[in-house]
């Protein structure tokens, strides 16, 4: 496995780095965002650790690019516990995020449980069938989305969290829940990741945002995919 290491505090970059190396991964690391860019441009990676403080160019730039193209996980780390933060950084794509000061076992169990999540999503070589939830066509081998016949652009999580919910129509699924199926691990961050990324969802599957049809809240439980050919909840 090789990780992206992209901080640009010389002691935080160097114990990582060989903590990092010690527990088997290969590192690349980058003390500013440019070169955070130039690494990711010239070689392949799976897994960044992109800080959000950064000279050049800042986290949340470095994060918008790599996912204008990438599907690659990324864990953003910040010394600001501002929520703000938080929700800007996974609202741009990023899969998990960690605020400084931090335990660097938590970190690794981080990486480790996204890794692990990447793996079991990879395409298996049995053909699966293409799931229909009312207009929505889910093709699970490819992995693409449509909608009244027209494709819908999804990260990877996006992706993870609509089939969740479309394998089980009119199931709601709690926040608690949809952490552990989707997020692959018992979430020791902010459940309301799952609210941003169904807020993305809904901007891109809802023909009205503000007011979701498919993608759809029970109030005080959780979130779930109405299936317009069986009953409503």
């Amino acid at each position: 496995m090789k990780i992206l290491l992209v901080d640009d505090e010389p002691s935080l970059l160097k114990g990582l780095s060989r903590t990092l190396t010690r527990e088997g991964y290969t590192v690349v690391t980058a003390a500013d965002g440019k070169r955070a860019m130039e690494c990711f441009t010239q070689d392949s990676f799976d897994l960044i650790v992109l800080d959000l403080m950064l000279p050049e160019m800042d986290g949340f730039t470095v994060c918008q690019r790599i996912r204008a193209s990438s599907d690659v996980p990324i864990i953003m780390l910040t010394a600001k516990a501002e929520d703000v933060d938080k929700i800007v950084g996974l609202e741009l794509g990023a899969d998990d995020y960690m605020t400084k000061p931090f335990n660097t076992r938590e970190l690794l169990a981080r990486m480790r449980a996204v890794l692990r999540r990447g793996e079991r999503t990879k395409p298996s070589q049995e053909p699966k069938r293409s799931v229909e939830v009312g207009p929505l066509v889910i093709d699970t081998d490819a992995r693409r989305v449509f909608k009244g016949g027209h494709e819908v652009s999804l990260t990877a999580r996006e992706f993870e969290l609509l089939s969740c919910l479309a394998r089980h129509p009119n199931r709601v699924f709690t926040r608690d829940q949809l952490l552990e199926t989707v997020w692959g691990y018992e979430y020791l961050g902010d459940s309301r990741a799952v609210d941003v990324q169904m807020s993305r969802l809904r901007q891109k599957l809802e023909d009205d945002p503000m007011s979701p049809v498919l993608l759809r809240t029970k109030w005080g439980v959780g979130y779930y995919l109405t299936d317009e050919t069986a009953p409503t909840m």
